[in-house]
């Protein structure tokens, strides 16, 4: 195999994708943030609350490793996104194994923050867990059995907090791991790029694309600095300031932003079963792209109008997760969850 700065890349991949290497560097961020989070962090129901309390107020810097690690997340997520949308608008899942184990990575940095959002173990942390491992009781026959042996018991207890936290530590490598796989297999054919360019028509990795990664480098460092130098709270919800308490139940229950477009889906089936299969398929489906074969008739057409639609809907079903389950919310989110899923049957349609 070449080495890594000897690699041939389209001359005309833009900006768009550097947001693979911005991944790498937010994988890396949370890894390295986290590991130092695990010395000072104690699992165990009565002193997780106390212990992340301890870590940013008496450890030396613990408040600004906190904060990197708390927020990277969600720039994580923002980059995970743009990487993905672009892989949609310009058909990179017709390379089908790079697209594959790209969605299995987002799968798993789902799970991954999920059981991270628990640890904190403040009132959302606990509310959120509650709700979403719930969602398991509708696996036929053994949905319930399957809950109490996730929980470790018969409700979210000491048993889960460990588990999940174990699990949280353990997933990043695993994300490691796979994030080679995902580079081996995008070096067996090379990028994608806008145009469908000419395998003749390359250059190599170094120096051109080396500048451009260190670029989007330093501009992903200024923003999450500016974040958590002056805005550290920013994504937190309130509710997760005060300790667990399973005897009272936040008015509004919702997970971290990034979530809010799936759980706005989840919410707009009124049954249960039907609702965890909307949710399961919201992300699911990525997986049947490949089977799509974008025609150069359609595809500006599709890239231009149908997927800014598609944008359209998706930040308004982000908006739509944080609102309260009641009249228009509901409705709405009902309406654009039909679209959301209306937008990949067009899709598969047209190609």
């Amino acid at each position: 195999m070449k080495h890594l700065t000897d690699l041939a890349c389209p001359k005309n991949i833009s900006s768009f994708w550097s947001f693979g290497s911005l991944l790498g560097l937010c994988l890396a961020t949370q890894i390295a943030t986290g590991i130092f989070l695990a010395m000072y962090y104690a699992s165990d129901v009565s002193l997780a609350f106390d212990s992340v309390t301890y870590i940013s107020r008496d450890v030396s810097n613990g408040w600004l490793i906190r904060s990197i690690h708390a927020n990277s997340a969600s720039f994580f997520f923002m980059a995970f996104y743009l990487h993905i949308g672009r892989g949609i608008y310009y058909s990179s899942y017709t390379m089908w194994k790079t697209w594959v184990s790209g969605v299995t990575l987002f799968l798993l940095a789902i799970v991954t923050a999920f059981m991270g959002y628990v640890l904190p173990w403040g009132q959302m942390s606990y509310w959120a867990a509650t709700v979403i491992t719930n969602l398991v009781s509708t696996v036929p026959y053994v949905g319930q059995d399957l809950v109490i042996w996730l929980w470790g018991g018969f409700s979210v207890n000491n048993a889960t907090l460990v588990r999940f936290y174990a699990l949280h530590f353990l997933m990043p490598f695993v994300m490691a791991a796979g994030s080679l796989a995902h580079i081996f297999f995008l070096h067996e054919k090379g990028s994608s790029n806008p145009i469908g360019m000419c395998k003749y028509d390359y250059i190599k990795f170094h120096p051109y694309f080396t500048y451009k990664d260190l670029t989007g480098f330093m501009i992903l460092w200024m923003l999450m600095g500016s974040v958590v130098m002056f805005y550290p709270n920013m994504f937190i919800d309130p509710e997760n300031f005060m300790k667990a308490n399973p005897l009272v139940t936040p008015t509004h229950i919702q997970p971290e932003w990034y979530f809010l477009p799936m759980y706005a889906i989840l919410r707009s089936v009124p049954n249960k079963l039907g609702g965890v299969i909307a949710l399961l398929m919201s992300v699911a489906i990525l997986y049947f792209l490949p089977l799509c074969k974008p025609k150069y008739t359609v595809k500006m057409f599709y890239t231009q109008i149908m997927f800014w639609w598609f944008c359209s809907m998706f930040s308004i079903l982000l908006w739509i997760g944080s609102k309260p389950v009641e009249y228009p919310f509901e409705t709405i989110g009902q309406i654009f969850s039909i679209f959301y899923f209306l937008y990949f049957s067009t899709l598969f349609v047209l190609n």
